[in-house]
């Protein structure tokens, strides 16, 4: 089957077509996820290699300008720090680990500059909460990694977050991460050289199925769990949907069709425990989140998770985790 013929315009692309090769930023914070940063970069090496032109071009910038460690401890040394002025179409940040513990100033002030040069500014897994920090998302739609999304929404009430794979909403993207950022890229170079080659893109790293950015993050509750009882999963979206003000017991039964005590049967028999403690664990670990990621007191997690007061929030957070919430509370 011949390869689809490149679409006759590009409305809404990131940046107008052209000729000459993109510079293309990464900003690597320590700790950043290198799966992540992989997905990104590689697309535009393979680009360049598979057109037979010099596409793009990038550099790395650390803070500090010293080699940078990611999670796993591979090394990356950088081209240039965060006090350096250097020039770029785009610059994406890469953070992993616990982004909300970032808070270099000097950082947030340069990723400022690039933005007002007229650069794309891009967050990759933990990045966008770097961007938030620095004032770049205000009144914008955005995404990230899952993990970081509800300290995320309560740090940062002004941006519009959606659980998607990336988001492009004018000279900001925001990308959730892992093998996301592959997607992602594929489709920023669809915008600037066509399908044929985005596509030969994605067929040279295997990706027979390159995603839409509003697809989700995470996989189907039936697969994580590995539940297929329709009514059990009906109950367990439910719960995860509803942390704040949870669902009685009750009305979860009403929400399957089935009795109270048949709910409890399938809970005991699939999950392994029942309908309260499962429903326990998921607002702690919620709390736990919040905790490491926000500056709420801990009045306000223990609201947003569905406990009436401080002190029974407390206490049920010391059973589970054997440390007080105090103990899990933000340093930085």
């Amino acid at each position: 089957m011949p390869r689809p013929s490149p679409p006759a315009s590009f409305e809404g692309a990131i940046l107008p077509r052209q000729t000459t090769p993109r510079t293309v930023g990464f900003l690597l914070v320590p700790g950043f996820a290198l799966m992540s940063y992989a997905a990104a970069i590689e697309p535009l090496r393979a680009a360049n290699l598979l057109s037979g032109q010099e596409l793009y071009r990038w550099w790395h910038a650390a803070p500090g300008g010293k080699p940078v460690l990611a999670s796993n401890g591979v090394a990356i040394i950088p081209d240039c720090g965060t006090n350096t002025e250097r020039a770029a179409d785009i610059v994406f940040v890469c953070a992993g680990g616990n982004p909300a513990l970032f808070a270099d100033r000097s950082v947030f002030a340069w990723l400022r500059r690039l933005a007002r040069k007229g650069a794309v500014i891009g967050g990759i897994s933990g990045g966008p909460y770097l961007l938030a920090k620095a004032g770049l998302l205000d009144e914008r739609r955005a995404t990230l990694h899952w993990e970081h999304l509800p300290a995320f929404r309560e740090a940062f009430p002004n941006v519009a977050v959606v659980p998607s794979l990336f988001e492009i909403d004018g000279n900001r993207i925001t990308c959730s991460g892992g093998i996301s950022a592959l997607d992602m890229m594929v489709a920023i170079i669809e915008k600037d050289h066509g399908r044929t080659l985005a596509a030969a893109v994605g067929d040279w790293f295997l990706h027979t199925h390159v995603r839409e950015g509003f697809g989700p993050q995470r996989m189907d509750l039936r697969y994580r769990l590995g539940v297929a009882d329709e009514k059990l999963l009906s109950v367990l979206r439910a719960m995860e949907a509803s942390i704040e003000t949870p669902l009685s017991r009750a009305s979860l039964a009403r929400q399957a069709g089935i009795s109270l005590r048949q709910l409890e049967r399938l809970f005991r028999r699939h999950i392994g425990h029942g309908i309260h403690r499962h429903y326990r664990w998921l607002r702690l670990e919620r709390a736990r989140q919040l905790l490491r990621e926000t500056t709420l007191p801990v009045l306000d997690v223990a609201l947003a998770t569905g406990f009436a007061s401080a002190s029974q929030f407390a206490r049920a957070y010391t059973r589970a985790f054997g440390v007080p919430p105090s103990r899990t509370r933000i340093s930085g």
